[in-house]
């Protein structure tokens, strides 16, 4: 019993001060960026310094300073419009990376240490030459293309640094220039923005010219302009569409079950959004593929029945949405709706199935849950043949091969609803 006590008081002990000392060195690491009024002393400066050029930008390695007050290094230049940018990085990193440089000219960088007062240690200048800038390497890669009653811009931001595009574009309309300029936001790898529904013939040519700018203030102008003459299209009319009745094989390929609870297979061709209170959407009841239990729900294919040829052009689809009101995203770009899909004709002479292309919803990012149900509103769009714009060959069935659901990256086979098909395209002869 006697050492069973002595055994507690000491753990008691060393809990105490194990907590005492944790605290201390907390105080300790905690001060460090506390200020000090009564400090006047700066700290020495960074020394050996080396850079290696970057894209637009340079990496400094340095020897940090002893100082116990150090609290980061700190670089900055000054641009051609009187603009000063600085860049700082941690008291224990020994690299600091520096960007926003827009020509492969000298530039002075200036280099410093600061503790945890504000004092500044002496300067060292650093003359550095960067590598291309990103918003040239940006601009090398754009290219702009016709599409059906507007047009797209497509380029690589092979370094995801933010830039900002701007579209110049102008045409003639009964005698009179008009003028535009769209500006797009931008951080991805590669990206395409789209001018659309404007109001021009095949025959009446746009011209677009375009900028890239980055968040430092530097510009670049592409010397090209394009003269684009669009695409024509229009709305395919639904009121011949027919649908075969769910697992009915049209060229080996069931058609889906979409009769599940409240939904109903017809509702994706009756040219109504789904706005919850209407309760206008098909749902697979988790049996999509033929509608008996047990064969799997996705992938599922709505095949439908145009009534006529046509050579298609693009598709929009729209999505269940589980709300009665405009303002919350609800299941708009997750589970149960459609995130992932393929699409074909029926090549009447082939006697098979053709693939047309496969597209992926984009989630929006950074967005409110107002925009995100406005852009769920409008219904997605995606043309048959993304990359480069034409029509199909003359069919008169189209087949919608749905894949995944948004759910877990576009893994999940949960995608149980789908509100509307619309395509769009031109009549053919056949």
């Amino acid at each position: 019993m006697v050492n069973f006590i002595m055994k507690t008081v000491y753990v008691k002990h060393f809990i105490t001060l194990s907590a005492i000392f944790f605290l201390i060195t907390a105080c300790r690491e905690g001060s460090r960026y506390e200020v000090n009024s009564d400090d006047t002393t700066p700290p020495a400066p960074p020394t050996d310094i080396s850079y290696k050029p970057m894209y637009g930008g340079a990496r400094f390695h340095y020897k940090i300073p002893r100082d116990k007050d150090l609290l980061s290094i700190d670089a900055e230049y000054t641009n051609a419009m009187n603009q000063t940018f600085r860049f700082s990085a941690s008291y224990y990193a020994d690299s600091l990376d520096i960007y926003g440089l827009g020509d492969t000219l000298t530039h002075t960088i200036k280099l410093y240490a600061v503790d945890r007062a504000g004092n500044k240690s002496e300067t060292v200048n650093i003359s550095v030459v960067p590598l291309e800038p990103a918003i040239s390497r940006v601009a090398k890669s754009v290219a702009v293309k016709a599409g059906f009653s507007s047009f797209f811009i497509n380029w690589t931001n092979e370094l995801e640094q933010s830039i900002n595009v701007y579209i110049d574009f102008d045409f003639i309309k009964e005698g009179e220039k008009r003028e535009f300029t769209s500006v797009f936001s931008s951080k991805s790898l590669t990206d395409r923005k789209f001018i659309e529904d404007l109001p021009l013939s095949g025959q009446e040519p746009v011209n677009v010219k375009v900028r890239i700018e980055d968040r430092y203030g530097n510009k670049t102008q592409i010397d090209s302009t394009w003269k684009v003459y669009l695409y024509e299209d229009s709305k395919i009319p639904k009121k011949d569409w027919k649908l075969p009745i769910a697992n009915d094989s049209i060229g080996g390929v069931p058609q889906f079950y979409g009769n599940g609870y409240e939904g109903r297979m017809s509702y994706i061709i009756d040219d109504i959004i789904d706005r919850n209170d209407n309760r206008n959407f098909s749902h697979t009841a988790g049996r999509g593929r033929t509608g008996v239990s047990g064969q799997g729900n996705m992938p599922w294919n709505a095949i439908i029945d145009m009534g006529g040829y046509y050579e298609l052009s693009r598709i929009i689809t729209n999505q269940r949405h589980d709300r009665a009101n405009d303002v919350e995203q609800g299941q708009f770009y997750k589970s149960e709706n459609v995130g992932l899909y393929r699409m074909y004709i029926w090549d009447e002479d082939a006697g098979e199935w053709e693939y047309v292309s496969e597209h992926k919803i984009p989630i929006p990012v950074g967005k409110s849950e107002l925009e995100v149900v406005k852009l769920a509103r409008a219904g997605d769009m995606a043309y048959m043949y993304p990359d480069d714009p034409k029509y199909t060959k003359p069919a008169r069935w189209f087949r919608y091969e749905a894949l995944r659901c948004f759910d877990s990256n576009y893994t999940s086979v949960n995608g149980n609803c789908l509100s509307e098909i619309t395509l769009f395209g031109r009549p053919a002869n056949r």
